[in-house]
């Protein structure tokens, strides 16, 4: 090969194989293309050329292949050859064969061996690039530590070493500032191809990244004796997450918290004071929401599993606790979970009930011990009642279909005469509510205040009936 363009190919291939981990077939593929390109600028892109590395002399050889023609039907010599001059050159050649010969590469000329070297140099890039974005695809969903060297756009460039990364903005933790020289740690998230190169995205408030930072400072979770099963955050706030054990000898939430709390600091620490939750997870989904909004106590749990909706009552003193600062707690238990959480206090859980049951004690001949049983199979209202069908309001214990279709009747006769009056079936009013509410607080039994509330207001709505 010419000496303008590399003078040692073997020894070039070699290092291009130990520095750069590129395949010895890769390397070669380019230099051969490399050495084809250059070539067909020198002669013409019409002509048949071929490249061929040569292991033996460390040499890429050029040749020209040509079809052999009858000496009379001979046109174009830059791609044919006469049989005449084919059989000096191969005694065996015949009519349409195709019959090399070899080119001087010293013949290129300056600028195309430098044309060849940019087209080599050109592959062998890509060909490290495939390189590593086939090593980042292999790690993505592990752990990544660089150096941060700069900040583009609000994302924080970090050194990989053979690559760099990214951390978006909203990857980032709020607050969280760092000058070029600092050690940085994230998630690989993902990784993408682009025209630039592997492009890979880094995450330090991912739940996974979380999850992460546990699997490497808890043996047990990296053993699969304990399992993360869900973890839900608000980075550089507050996170919960939930384990389990599969070795009933081991506490899953103090193998998470470890000795004096050493094992769950170090993570608190990484992610710059972020405080963490860790709950026992449970496969019955009330307790489990109970352990999600710890520290909270829990008094009655509702449940619609249709909607995956859960209503959860707390006593009154427990009403923030359970919510959290600005809701917090709440959500990131229904994230964690996976249910829509509607906290409500003991004290207006009674006045809810009690809204209802004076609500459905409208309905003639209703007494208060059928409305609660009609409450308690989900139905609240008059107005709930005459929109359902027979076939859902027989599902009440002591209603077949026809007593459910006569119910059913019963309520929209009442909304009707309702509404023909101009009026509104009534309720517990605010006012009354109120009061009930201060009462319950006061006696600690809101269930029995709201009941004598409502008997209060049934005996006034009869005396305005009369």
């Amino acid at each position: 090969m010419a000496d303008n363009i590399f003078t040692d190919l073997g020894r070039l291939i070699e290092q291009l194989g130990k520095d750069k981990g590129i395949d010895r077939a890769v390397v070669i593929e380019a230099i051969e293309q490399g050495m084809e390109l250059a070539a067909r600028k020198k002669y013409g892109t019409y002509r048949e050329i071929e490249a061929k590395y040569n292991e033996e002399v460390g040499e890429v050889e050029l040749f020209e292949f040509k079809e052999v023609v009858k000496d009379e039907d001979f046109i174009d010599e830059e791609v044919e050859i006469k049989l005449s001059e084919a059989l000096e050159l191969d005694p065996e050649a015949q009519l349409n064969d195709s019959i090399g010969r070899k080119l001087e590469t010293g013949d290129l000329g300056r600028i195309a061996a430098q044309t060849a070297k940019q087209i080599i140099m050109q592959k062998v890039r890509e060909a490290e690039r495939d390189i590593i974005f086939a090593e980042f695809e292999q790690r993505k969903g592990e752990v990544a530590s660089g150096i941060a060297r700069r900040v583009e756009r609000g994302a924080i460039v970090v050194d990989l070493g053979r690559t760099e990364a990214y951390i978006p903005p909203r990857e980032q933790i709020p607050g969280e500032v760092y000058k070029p020289g600092d050690r940085i740690q994230g998630y690989i998230a993902d990784v993408r191809a682009s025209t630039r190169g592997p492009q890979i995205i880094m995450s330090r408030a991912d739940e996974r990244y979380l999850m992460k930072l546990f699997e490497v400072e808890v043996p047990e979770i990296y053993d699969g004796i304990v399992e993360i099963v869900a973890a839900a955050r608000e980075p550089g706030a507050r996170a919960k997450i939930a384990v389990r054990s599969k070795d009933a000898a081991v506490d899953p939430v103090g193998a998470c918290v470890g000795m004096k709390g050493s094992r769950v600091q170090n993570i608190v620490q990484e992610l710059r004071g972020e405080k963490i939750d860790i709950v026992n997870f449970d496969e019955d989904s009330a307790r489990f929401v109970c352990n999600a909004l710890a520290p909270a106590e829990i008094s009655k749990v509702f449940l619609d599993e249709g909607n995956r909706e859960m209503e959860v009552v707390v006593p009154d003193n427990q009403l923030s606790l359970a919510i959290g600062k600005k809701g917090q707690n709440v959500r990131l238990a229904a994230k964690l979970t996976g249910w829509k959480l509607d906290i409500m206090s003991e004290s207006n859980m009674a006045n809810k009930n009690a809204q209802a049951l004076l609500n459905l004690m409208l309905i003639p001949g209703m007494t208060e011990t059928m409305a609660q049983n009609i409450y308690q199979s989900g139905f609240s209202s008059v107005q709930m009642l005459a929109e359902s069908e027979a076939e859902g309001v027989s599902n009440i214990p002591g209603y077949d279909e026809a007593k459910a279709q006569k119910l059913i009747d019963d309520a929209k006769a009442l909304v009707e005469q309702y509404k023909a009056e101009g009026k509104a079936l009534p309720t517990v009013s605010a006012k009354g509510a109120e009061g009930a509410g201060r009462e319950a607080r006061a006696s600690q039994d809101a269930k029995s205040e709201a009941e004598a509330r409502l008997r209060e207001e049934m005996a006034q709505l009869k005396k305005e009936n009369e």
